[in-house]
């Protein structure tokens, strides 16, 4: 049977058509147009340049990472409870589609990236395959496209194991394009959970052998030693986590998933504590990486100048709060420390903080998703009302107790804008009320979200009324709901927009409008940080952990644990836990709600939910909230559930905890088989 008539199917990517045209490739590196279609396929392995050329090449099939709304492989933000939009699903917007039950198996779309993934994996193994052939090829050469290929292909499993689950493991195989359908049978049976982790983690640290510890400015984006160990801590850490570790959560899931072929559970059903010990001590090897006797990765800061608000007085919870950077929060901005890494304003490919991170132009060009109507803004790319209240007072007091004496909480009455205190190149609106809702939140609240009343600067525009506006979202308002009555659904449905990644020159109209270049990190370090606070957390006992040939000794100690997880909060401007150790149970709530903060809209919520095992409880018994857009000024601050019908159609389902496989790959290759609840 010929390639062409097992259409879309595993052996789509498997077994890719001998000659490929090679274009300029933004993921690692952009390269010269080597090949055309004309090119035979073994002309690649005639020389080194070429090898390399079609290596980078491979980079190709994974898009840009920053894509994380419409048209990307992963559900992402909008299939959470951290964000919604009216926008028409019919654009893309992948995750919107997913929550409202319309994917399945067979309309998956560009969710999952089988297909992308498979044409990566079946041209790593053609490479490693052929390799020797290149008669030119220096020995560091030869390492160096090993080591490279090697990463891009466990990457690749990689992200269908993160959306999918259990993946088929080719191995070196290159599967040729005219066997019979009977010989492809024998690849459709599926890895288990556990040995697809495996695999993928095994092939990391054999990539990591020959990737160098830096990457020259002009080549950021290409894969580090560091990426290989941080995408190692992140697949332990889910390896560990309770949806797929045994327990209940894994039993109440999963304990009737059984491979057809010997009948092994795909998802493992007894409990191992000591996969929190790898977790962690994968983490910390990656915390640990030096270059030139310096760490080689840390939070991004800058340092506190003038316009740097005092730390909040009288906190006493935490003894080290008032202590220097990095012990402390003392002497650095925090707003400014946290924005700065997401708007464009700190170095991209010099900030110490992307373990391993990319330029992103779709991310630059989808902050138009967020600004306003009235300024050539699409507003409607929103967060939710509980992404609102997980944020602390600026003092770190919960909003749930009120606040403090000294910053109190407060969902009645509003303060003037020109009342309030500029901070940090932040400024509030000089001719709109405030909410008190809003007022004396912690920094990375100014950073990440647009209220009602925000003021947004703009100042690459140069036209009157282009620059320097308030935006407003009541239902009478130019960027309301009122406005977009008759057209497309550009208004935020919660009252809220995201602008994390927004630069105060950033514009959209006007004369001179532009965007600052963004940055993506497909492993940032304050992720590592969290990772190791969580992965301690949860051991019970002494381990010995060898990695790479290094032994770590792991266990849980207090002491560890908050200096990772304090130096997420300092750098936030915002207390850490005392020294008073906490309850397992106790701490972990702080993990859940400071990822959702730290890491928000950064694609981590989606996985977060389904690894720990609380997807339904989240999603079932907190429904989208936000303010009352169909309201003018009067009504509008009054928590409600959106007017629409996307709330009630949102589909939670143990299903939906795992993409499902393509239908057609399932129903073509007899020994392959589904994820569960999905259509066979």
């Amino acid at each position: 049977m010929k390639l062409n008539n097992i259409h879309h199917s595993i052996m789509t990517g498997a077994a890719l058509a001998l000659t490929t045209l090679v274009s300029s490739c933004a993921d690692f590196l952009s390269i010269d147009n080597y090949f055309t279609d004309e090119l035979k396929f073994d002309s690649i392995f005639v020389e080194t340049r070429y090898v390399q050329a079609y290596m980078w090449q491979i980079a190709a099939e994974f898009g840009d990472e920053g894509s994380i709304h419409q048209t990307s492989i992963d559900p992402g933000p909008l299939a959470t409870d951290e964000a919604f939009t009216a926008f028409n699903t019919s654009a893309g917007y992948v995750g919107m589609s997913y929550v409202l039950g319309q994917v399945n198996a067979s309309s998956l779309g560009s969710l999952g990236g089988w297909a992308n993934s498979y044409r990566a994996i079946r041209k790593c193994n053609v490479i490693l395959s052929r390799i020797d052939e290149a008669r030119d090829m220096k020995t560091d050469e030869r390492f160096e496209i090993i080591g490279y290929t090697r990463f891009m292909r466990a990457y690749a499993y990689y992200r269908m194991w993160r959306n999918m689950g259990p993946c088929v493991i080719l191995g070196n195989d290159v599967v040729q394009s005219n066997e019979s359908l009977e010989f492809y049978d024998k690849y459709g049976t599926r890895a288990t959970y556990d040995e697809t982790c495996d695999y993928i983690c095994n092939e990391l640290e054999e990539a990591a052998k020959y990737l160098p510890e830096t990457q020259a400015v002009m080549d950021f984006g290409r894969p580090t030693k560091g990426a290989a160990y941080g995408l190692i801590a992140r697949v332990r850490l889910y390896q560990a986590s309770p949806q797929y570790n045994g327990g209940q959560k894994a039993k109440s899931y999963y304990a009737d998933w059984l491979r057809a072929s010997d009948g092994v559970p795909y998802i493992n059903q007894t409990p191992k504590n000591e996969r929190w010990a790898v977790a962690a001590a994968a983490a910390k090897r990656v915390m640990e990486l030096k270059h030139n006797a310096a760490n080689l990765y840390k939070l991004y800061t800058f340092e506190a100048d003038a316009a740097t608000p005092p730390l909040p007085a009288g906190v006493t919870s935490d003894p080290d709060y008032y202590q220097p950077w990095p012990v402390g929060a003392a002497g650095i901005d925090p707003f400014r420390s946290y924005s700065e890494v997401f708007t464009g304003e700190a170095i991209i490919p010099a900030n110490n903080e992307y373990v391993w991170g990319r330029q992103s132009a779709t991310l630059r060009d989808n902050t138009r998703m967020s600004f306003p109507l009235k300024n050539s803004g699409w507003n409607g790319m929103c967060v939710t009302q509980r992404v609102v209240d997980a944020y602390k007072m600026v003092d770190g007091s919960e909003i749930t107790d009120g606040g403090s004496a000294a910053y109190p909480y407060s969902e009645t009455g509003f303060s003037a804008g020109s009342s309030l205190v500029n901070f940090s190149g932040y400024k509030f609106s000089p001719t709109e009320e405030i909410y008190n809702m809003y007022v004396n939140r912690e920094p990375r609240f100014y950073a990440s979200i647009g209220f009602c009343g925000r003021y947004w600067p703009m100042l690459s525009s140069t036209s009157s009324g282009h620059h320097d506006q308030t935006t407003t979202y009541y239902f009478d308002s130019p960027n309301g709901r009122s406005a977009t009555l008759s057209g497309d659904p550009n208004y935020p449905p919660t009252g809220y927009v995201i602008t994390k990644f927004i630069h105060e020159r950033d514009a959209w109209t006007g004369d001179n409008n532009r965007r600052m270049d963004k940055g993506w990190a497909m492993v940032r370090y304050a992720d590592i940080l969290l990772m190791y606070a969580e992965a301690l957390n949860n051991v019970e006992g002494t381990y010995n952990i060898t990695l790479g040939g290094e032994t770590y000794t792991i266990t849980r100690d207090w002491t560890e644990i908050r200096n990772a997880f304090n130096q997420v909060r300092h750098r936030a401007g915002i207390p850490g836990v005392g020294t008073t150790p906490m309850t397992v149970e106790a701490f972990q709530d702080e993990i859940v709600r400071e990822r959702m903060v730290e890491l928000l809209f950064e694609n981590h919520r989606y996985y977060d939910v389904r690894r720990w095992g609380i997807y339904e409880e989240v999603e079932s018994n907190n429904p989208i909230m936000g303010m009352n857009v169909d309201s003018n000024k009067d009504g509008f601050y009054r928590r409600t559930v959106p007017n629409t019908t996307r709330i009630s159609s949102r589909v939670v389902g143990r299903k939906m905890v795992l993409l499902p496989l393509p239908l057609t790959e399932v129903r073509r290759i007899p020994s392959m088989e589904q994820n569960p609840g999905w259509e066979k």
